[in-house]
């Protein structure tokens, strides 16, 4: 892609998503959504490969879908109560379509299902941007619109969320149909605890990025799209190989990795909030979500491919592509379970 249209369609993910940060009326923050929407089609689409249209093509019908609900349900709200404000949503049918549209922009079940598909047609890098910073926007109006908006519904896309994500991926075969789930999973980490404290959603927002990022430009660096892929991937770069699977543990939530972190703090507030049965169910949807970070694992450092190499075994690759981004999202991703007191007087 020529560098200058690669430029101008960064630059507007990122306007678009800094206008739905700032805006306060409800047709900013659409037109916001609408920006980044627009701005991430020509990247998806970039390879021409089949496959790629036709994950762009869901993308879009999905995002469109979204967008129409949420504009849709602020005029019903403006109508009703003659505000366009963000903050006053008084009308339920208006606040129950847009968390459910909310919900499809982000990928929480039950509106999950164009997820994995979409993510299965993309590139590492363009499905690394639509897991991590397309879900800025939108998880930032959940936000602002979460104190109006019934907390059973709230539990229940949590819970519906953690759980898909677990079952979902322990069949699959394709490492980006895994993250998608894997995103799914956490994205209901997210919801769960909106309600009790905003800001451990914060945290487990940013601790998400880190480890996702880290998966997938580790993924990238080996070249890796399917779980058989994994098993050669340790004669050609141990050290990757180690910090990859490290990094999958991190994801699962295993201490003393930092994913741990933000489950701790989520399970220790919804104890707290008397909610023991939510907790558990919780705990169990993290150890499905466990099973199949493991069998990742496990293909990468314990398993010998079958495939008879008659050439000599290519012990190290060489790459070309800059490893910087890579080092520092692995280097969040696993070390930063020693900062939690200091995170922890941060968030309360």
């Amino acid at each position: 892609m020529n560098p200058y249209v690669l430029m101008t369609l960064l630059s507007s993910l990122g306007l678009g998503t800094t206008l739905t940060f700032a805006s306060s009326h409800w047709l900013l923050a659409w037109m916001g959504l609408e920006i980044n929407t627009l701005a991430i089609v020509p990247l998806m689409a970039q390879h021409h490969h089949p496959r790629a249209v036709e994950a762009t093509t869901k993308y879009f019908l999905t995002q469109a879908t979204a967008a129409a609900m949420i504009l849709f349900a602020s005029t019903t709200n403006a109508w009703i109560t003659g505000q366009w404000d963000i903050n006053s949503m008084e009308s339920p049918i208006a606040t129950t379509m847009i968390i459910a549209a909310l919900a499809l922009k982000i990928g929480l079940a039950p509106m999950h299902l164009w997820m994995p598909e979409v993510l299965q047609g993309l590139d590492l890098l363009t499905g690394l941007i639509l897991s991590t910073w397309q879900k800025l926007a939108p998880l930032a109006l959940i936000i602002q619109t979460a104190q109006t908006i019934d907390p059973l519904v709230l539990t229940a896309f949590g819970l519906t969320s953690t759980l898909v994500g677990g079952w979902g991926g322990l069949n699959q075969t394709q490492l980006r149909k895994i993250l998608a789930y894997s995103s799914i999973a956490h994205m209901g980490w997210m919801i769960i605890v909106l309600q009790y404290a905003p800001q451990l959603t914060l945290l487990a927002l940013i601790m998400y990025i880190f480890m996702t990022s880290a998966a997938f430009l580790a993924l990238k660096a080996s070249s890796a799209t399917k779980i058989s892929t994994l098993a050669v991937v340790w004669s050609k770069s141990p050290t990757l190989t180690m910090t990859t699977a490290l990094v999958l543990l991190s994801l699962g939530g295993l201490p003393p990795l930092t994913g741990f972190m933000p489950k701790w703090f989520i399970m220790q507030e919804l104890a707290t909030q008397s909610l023991p049965l939510t907790a558990t169910i919780m705990a169990l949807a993290a150890l499905l979500s466990l099973y199949f970070y493991l069998r990742l694992c496990y293909a990468m450092t314990l398993t010998i491919s079958p495939n008879t190499i008659s050439s000599t075994t290519p012990w190290r690759t060489q790459t070309t592509q800059t490893s910087l981004p890579l080092a520092l999202s692995t280097m969040m991703a696993l070390g930063l379970l020693p900062v939690t007191p200091t995170i922890m007087m941060l968030v309360t």
